[in-house]
């Protein structure tokens, strides 16, 4: 049996504005391939599976006729949880419809354990699959008036760990032939590498667990939200597959890749990465402006013709011209989707941010916080039940 882990697929995501429309598409008509020459049995999707909560019918298009066109391949199974940036009653309001297909949607944690516990049987192979979505505060642990945000850390992530702990036993209940278990979750493990596209989807250190706090009757636990592939606290079976495109400039250094499971007589005999195709190419180009459009010819599309974007990080002070760069870019083709400089002053005030964003959406709230703090000579250092406070509320918000 062949188990194919993907995770982070975030469609209808804009880098900067842009639409990623077209390397998505590309990417749902790579994997189905994929799924079909590498004789994929089960495909897993570890959450985020939308970049918003109220897709457009555009996302939802791309992901319903992805699921349908999968019925022509030799997927027998797919299992799909919730992520952070996703909507549960999206995501569960066709769930009796895909179940038809072979389809298992689990959108958020329910009162019944049975519900994120599948056995899967295929060509006289078992495994069993513990579908665990994000586990959010209100779905785990119940809330107690007045309590400190000390217990609130402590209660929640006891509530997490508890949660895989019930999943675990209710997966060996159904376990009747010893067959391989494997997890699936939505969350930040203690030490792994983030990039600037991933939401902190907790207050302070909240949820934080490691790779030891999985029961150890799991076989590999297959996670979503870290977008760079990587194994979690040395432990090769605690594992993140990362985003299949490149959702920030901070990604363009490493390989995207999905996951294949091998599993033979009971046992998951390997576990191999492979490489998803750069659909469209991105650049970073550092220096004076004079080096910046000295490496202009340089950029050129993958074998896809995407567009290719690029950054430009100036060596420049905060007072430079760039309508020179602008108009020599004009000459090649690719969009420049953001100009920064590398010199320019760390501590911006709000107002000065807000003139320099192209968009609202390039402000992170904590940012615009430790700003507005600072411009009214407020030590959150010295006040950091402050800094909780906001947290908390942004999560809270970030839920709804």
């Amino acid at each position: 049996m062949k188990i194919l882990h993907t995770a982070d697929w975030h469609l209808g995501h804009r880098l900067h504005d842009h639409s990623q429309n077209e390397e998505q598409t590309l990417f749902l008509n790579w994997i189905t391939t994929y799924i079909t020459e590498k004789e994929v049995d089960v495909l897993l999707i570890s959450g985020d599976v939308f970049d918003s909560g109220a897709p457009s019918n555009q996302s939802l298009e791309l992901y319903y006729n992805f699921l349908v066109g999968l019925k022509n391949t030799c997927c027998n199974a797919i299992i799909i949880t919730g992520g952070n940036h996703d909507s549960p009653g999206t995501l569960n309001a066709p769930k009796h419809i895909l179940e038809a297909l072979s389809i298992n949607v689990i959108g958020k944690a329910t009162e019944n354990i049975d519900d994120e516990v599948f056995k899967i049987i295929i060509n006289s192979e078992t495994v069993i699959i513990a579908a665990v979505p994000y586990l959010r505060d209100g779905d785990i642990r119940k809330a107690v008036a007045g309590e400190t945000f000390e217990d609130l850390v402590d209660k929640y992530k006891t509530a997490l760990i508890n949660h895989y702990k019930a999943v675990a036993i209710k997966c060996k209940d159904v376990n009747s032939n010893n067959a391989p278990v494997i997890a699936m979750g939505h969350l930040f493990a203690i030490g792994g590498s983030v990039s600037d596209s991933e939401q902190n989807i907790y207050v302070g250190s909240l949820g934080h667990i490691g790779a030891s706090d999985f029961p150890d009757y799991y076989d590999y636990v297959a996670l979503g939200h870290l977008h760079r592939p990587q194994i979690v606290g040395g432990n090769n079976k605690v594992r993140y597959c990362g985003s299949p495109n490149i959702l920030s400039f901070s990604e363009i250094n490493y390989d995207k890749k999905v996951l294949l499971l091998t599993l033979s007589a009971n046992k998951i005999t390997t576990v191999t990465e492979d490489i998803v195709p750069c659909f469209r190419a991105f650049f970073q180009i550092k220096g004076t402006i004079e080096e910046c459009i000295s490496q202009f010819p340089i950029v050129k599309p993958t074998s896809y013709g995407l567009m290719p974007w690029v950054e430009i990080i100036l060596d420049e002070d905060s007072t430079v011209n760039t309508d020179m760069l602008n108009k020599k870019a004009e000459e090649y083709t690719f969009d420049i989707l953001k100009t920064s400089l590398k010199k320019q002053n760390k501590h911006k005030g709000i107002e000065e941010l807000l003139k320099d964003s192209s968009s609202i959406k390039e402000l992170e709230p904590t940012e615009v916080f430790k700003l507005k703090c600072k411009e009214v000579d407020f030590d959150l250092k010295e006040n950091p039940a402050v800094w909780d406070a906001f947290n908390e509320i942004l999560q809270k918000v970030k839920q709804q």
